[in-house]
């Protein structure tokens, strides 16, 4: 069921790049569309769970606009992410023994962009609006099910894998390169709480009280080609 919802939003979003790059064919468009590969540092800020950021890969296309005798240029930009991300667990309820829990996560990401030119289009200041869909929190050993988050008498590792599906996220970096070629580097922090589904749910949270709460944040270094 997840798989179509990517696929769905996948289609959904190409189109909104495409319908947005041909209404703005009265603008002179400078790279036309360029396609985005890199690696991710992810991980989630949050003082219920500790945390250890893991790494991923991204890929995605971007429509840029140049429009003239303007200090900066526009783009929309399309992305999907393979992130990681570890959190502390214990093999039983007893045990003190900490053990990393690994957790992936794809995430399908839309931005708005406005590109600040620092030296003409060869260096640019980058900052704009991201809207996201993720899937969940899915344990990449399913032997750790079981497990039990650091710091909860009850919470199972597997407790925490529905989080929040939509968030907002702020994203602000640099561009740089010369022609057809250009490196970006970029940090996104989530304004919305991605752990809010978790307060939805039944979850057995002694002995804290607490809202679940966590805001993600990313760093990206990517390759961009345009044609």
């Amino acid at each position: 069921m997840q798989k179509k919802q990517f696929i769905i939003l996948v289609v959904f979003c190409v189109a909104f790049v495409t319908i947005s790059t041909a209404q703005h064919k009265r603008y002179t468009i400078k790279n036309g569309i360029g396609f985005v590969g890199g690696l991710t540092q992810y991980d989630i800020t949050t003082d219920n769970f500790k945390t250890k950021s893991g790494s991923g890969f991204l890929g995605g296309m971007v429509a840029t606009v140049d429009i003239p005798h303007k200090w900066f240029t526009v783009s929309y930009g399309l992305q999907l992410s393979q992130n990681s991300i570890e959190i502390e667990g214990r093999s039983t309820a007893t045990s003190k023994n900490i053990e990393m829990l690994e957790y992936d996560l794809m995430a399908v990401q839309l931005a708005f962009m406005l590109h600040v030119k620092l030296i003409s289009n060869n260096l640019t200041l980058d900052v704009g609006p991201q809207l996201q869909y993720n899937g969940q929190l899915d344990l990449k050993s399913s032997s750790q099910e079981e497990f039990f988050i650091n710091g909860y008498d009850a919470l199972l590792a597997e407790d925490i894998s529905d989080i929040s599906p939509f968030n907002v996220n702020g994203v602000v970096g640099a561009t740089a390169g010369i022609g057809n070629f250009k490196l970006r580097a970029t940090y996104s922090y989530g304004f919305t709480n991605i752990f809010n589904k978790l307060n939805d749910e039944d979850l057995t949270t002694t002995p804290s009280s607490e809202k679940f709460e966590g805001n993600q944040t990313m760093l990206a270094f990517s390759l961009m080609i345009t044609l």
